[in-house]
């Protein structure tokens, strides 16, 4: 039996898509790998970053492969390119960078950030209060992107506890950084990657 679900794209993805959203019909029971190969069939350039994205399938991440997924009507199935949410910076391998624009999976991205100060106040019992904000869209490059700010009762657990939130922010969460340069031949963009990202480390081989 089939179903339909909504392929979601970002970043890069989506530009090679040329779609952000479309809803496909495809096997209930199919593995990442082959979900992924139906993708591609859709949209041919695609295959060109096979081995830099990863799925988020009802916002969990999901390696192609041999994953088996159980898919339901109106699944969401993300196409998750490197993140590279966080710092802004002035230049890109020696070209100026006149702007920063940020993107989001804005639900998981939600989702995510609540896991990071779930696991804040495990790891720091003594925390009192977190507060998480990434800014999206234009950021110019003056401007900070993120901010996090963690209350304790002694400064020692603060400090560790938001240098872990800005690791681990930068590591997991799907924000998407684009950089628009500045060169003779005008003003190109790049979409850019944390070396932080450890979303293809972290994800487990999973039954959905």
């Amino acid at each position: 039996m089939s179903c339909e679900v909504v392929v979601l794209y970002f970043a890069r993805s989506a530009e090679l898509a040329g779609v952000r959203s479309e809803t496909i019909s495809v096997p209930r029971q199919i593995t990442s790998l082959q979900l992924w190969e139906e993708i591609v069939r859709r949209h041919s350039r695609l295959a060109n970053i096979q081995d830099q994205v990863v799925f988020a399938v009802q916002q969990e991440y999901v390696l192609l492969g041999d994953q088996l997924l159980a898919l339901h009507p109106g699944d969401e199935v993300a196409v998750i390119p490197p993140i590279s949410g966080g710092t802004t910076r002035n230049n890109f391998e020696g070209k100026k960078v006149l702007r920063l624009e940020y993107e989001a999976y804005e639900p998981m991205a939600e989702a995510e950030i609540k896991k990071i100060c779930t696991d804040i106040r495990m790891k720091w019992p003594l925390v009192k209060h977190i507060a998480i904000h990434h800014r999206l869209g234009l950021v110019p490059i003056s401007e900070a992107s993120v901010i996090i700010a963690v209350s304790s009762p002694h400064r020692k657990e603060s400090l560790e506890a938001v240098q872990y939130g800005i690791n681990t922010l930068k590591a997991t969460v799907p924000i998407w950084k684009k950089a628009v340069l500045l060169i003779e031949s005008g003003h190109p963009s790049v979409y850019l990657t944390n070396c932080e990202c450890q979303v293809f480390s972290l994800i487990s081989n999973k039954i959905y």
